[in-house]
């Protein structure tokens, strides 16, 4: 498995998709039963490929990623060339980014001497949707990008 199996929530929202992809296989909905009952190894693997197959597509659509903890912030904007990095430290222990007052206080000082601002890229490894995984397992989220944007805006 190259990813991460979907979790039960996951798979139980796809089940209509989950359907579609046991059905490109031919396995109709009665030979499922008989293989998680008789074949259980079969289904897990099944489940994976199929987790796989939903990361895969996910991964490729991805543009902006945030990974936001107390002092720091990471937004990534992927690029098809590269993982561009536009990274905030707070300085100010009292601040909180997760929570509405920590963040209200950065909208508020964020050109202040208390908040550092450093920028990178970096190329694609040789697979760039594991790249993009390994920042989700890290604990980026996907977005749609405004805040990256807006930064973006202002640095430039």
């Amino acid at each position: 498995m190259k990813y991460t199996r979907l979790t039960k929530q996951q798979l139980e929202e796809l089940h209509p998709e989950f359907i579609n992809f046991l059905a490109t296989q031919s396995i109709t909905a009665e030979e499922w039963s008989d293989i998680k009952e008789n074949k259980p190894q079969v289904a897990e693997d099944e489940i994976d490929v199929f987790s796989d197959l939903v990361w895969e597509g996910v991964l490729s659509k991805v543009e902006y990623l945030e990974n936001v903890s107390t002092q720091q912030m990471h937004l990534f904007h992927l690029t098809d060339k590269e993982m561009k990095l536009l990274s905030v430290k707070v300085m100010n222990p009292e601040i909180n980014l997760t929570s509405k007052e920590g963040f209200a206080w950065f909208k508020k000082n964020w050109q202040s001497d208390f908040v550092e601002y450093l920028t990178a890229s970096k190329a694609y490894s040789e697979d760039k949707n594991l790249d993009k995984f390994q920042l989700i397992q890290q604990g980026a989220v996907i977005t749609k990008g405004e805040l990256f944007q807006w930064f973006d805006k202002i640095i430039n």
